[in-house]
């Protein structure tokens, strides 16, 4: 139903832009959210974008727009556009949000636009983007509700009203001491139910969950998902409350994690290539195959080696394809089975033998099960026993190798810090598919005595 939505927007949209019928369009602009707007404007060319874009009277509305750009057309969007304007919506957006915006700008760029900036939040957007952006820091938000512990609740509610009416969050109250530093939390359920004149302390949850500003922002994600929280607080090396992470920001870190995840697995980087121009589409893409490229290479030299064997039995290569293309998918189910639960926090590093293990022996069993099924294709079609043994036995080897791989390096990786979705890349198929021909080989020469 949305996609339906969506694909009559972008229709209706360019039919209008073609017959120039501004006053419709920008009746439709106006109307459309944000994140609708920012899929429509992937498909327009950019003068239609900034046509439309000036067409919005909301200037809420154009940050929504600005969040939800991708990182290019955001960027070209407000090349060329007056520096002050852009500044306007930027001062209407969360601190959390411009922050993110102005990363990704030319550090020239970031630093014209926060000269401009008259806001107190300006402070505040320049703190955030002293953090690392994949971090707790880099996401959390700096607009939420602190109020010291031993004020009432009746007192509370009266500074809520007067000085926190436009926060982004205004669902949990943080007590603070007289340091700032964060001591509880209640809700506003709480705030309104007890009698008014009840201290702050007297009710608040002392069990805070909290988390670092260093932490990474995807174990961030896992605990907000972990425990149902609308908001979790981010505190500094000495407790001091900072800032909080909102579900929204969690909805977008798990949408960029799979999408990394998926990109790496398919050996095309991390990042997004769909609106990427030609030369950066390829320049991204061109070292995650030159791993294929050098595995096909090794894969020639170990077929070379054997040459003597195939050319006095060339239905030899008649199995070639198929073996490797055992070994590499039963690998690729087995490292995506483990970084999908690494991911999602279900399998543990400390868990390696026991994953590896299950994997290895799911390997064996459908490697003799897919063994006996083409090694009796050899059999009927070579009438040769030992042919039909040795491709048997090649196909259990190679998928028996490929699931060990393919769970064992997963793991590696994350115990070595370094993001497992890689191991479902080329680096790790292309390895299956050389050590499937190689045992394919060094079996049937043993078996055919050749």
């Amino acid at each position: 139903m949305q996609q339906d939505r969506q694909k009559i927007l972008t229709v209706s949209v360019k039919r209008l832009l073609r017959r120039g019928a501004t006053s419709r369009l920008r009746k439709i602009v106006n109307k459309t959210h944000g994140a609708d707007l920012s899929i429509l404007f992937r498909s327009l060319p950019l003068p239609d974008q900034r046509l439309l874009f000036d067409m919005i009277d909301d200037v809420e509305q154009k940050g929504i727009l600005f969040s939800e750009l991708d990182e290019d057309l955001f960027i070209e969007l407000i090349d060329g556009m007056d520096p002050d304007a852009v500044v306007g919506i930027l001062e209407a957006m969360p601190n959390d949000d411009v922050a993110d915006l102005l990363n990704q700008l030319p550090e020239e760029t970031a630093s014209s636009l926060l000269e401009r900036m008259k806001k107190e939040g300006s402070d505040e957007v320049e703190d955030l983007m002293r953090f690392d952006k994949d971090t707790a820091g880099g996401i959390m938000n700096t607009d939420f509700i602190a109020l010291n512990q031993e004020i009432t609740a009746k007192e509370a509610i009266e500074q809520i009203q007067k000085e926190f009416a436009d926060v982004e969050m205004p669902f949990y109250l943080y007590a603070v001491d007289e340091y700032g530093n964060l001591v509880g939390v209640c809700s506003l359920r709480q705030l309104v139910v007890v009698k008014p004149y009840t201290p702050l302390k007297a009710f608040m949850t002392t069990e805070v969950l909290s988390v670092q500003t260093h932490m990474d922002q995807e174990e961030v994600a896992k605990l907000v998902a972990r425990y149902d929280i609308l908001a979790v607080p981010v505190v500094d090396d000495s407790n001091r409350l900072v800032g909080i992470v909102t579900v929204d920001d969690v909805i977008d870190i798990f949408r960029e994690e799979a999408t990394e995840d998926i990109l790496k697995m398919a050996g095309v980087g991390e990042e997004f290539v769909e609106t990427k121009s030609i030369f950066k589409s390829t320049r991204i893409r061109l070292p995650w195959l030159f791993a294929s490229c050098l595995g096909g290479i090794f894969a020639f030299y170990v077929i070379g080696h054997f040459e003597d064997s195939l050319s006095r039995i060339t239905y030899l290569a008649a199995f070639i394809p198929v073996i490797m293309g055992m070994g590499g998918n039963i690998g690729t189910q087995s490292s995506t089975i483990v970084v999908r639960g690494l991911a999602t926090g279900r399998l543990h590093i400390r868990d390696i033998w026991s994953v590896v293990g299950k994997e290895l022996a799911i390997g064996f069993i459908l490697g003799m099960v897919y063994g006996l099924l083409i090694g009796s294709v050899a059999q009927l079609q070579y009438s040769t026993l030992m042919l039909a043994l040795a491709v048997c036995l090649a196909v259990v080897c190679s998928m028996s190798v490929a699931a060990l791989v393919g769970s064992c390096v997963p793991m590696l990786l994350a115990r070595l810090n370094i993001d497992p979705a890689v191991a479902t890349g080329p680096f790790v198929t292309t390895s299956i598919d050389i050590i499937s021909v190689y045992f394919y080989f060094s079996i049937a020469t043993g078996f055919l005595g050749i």
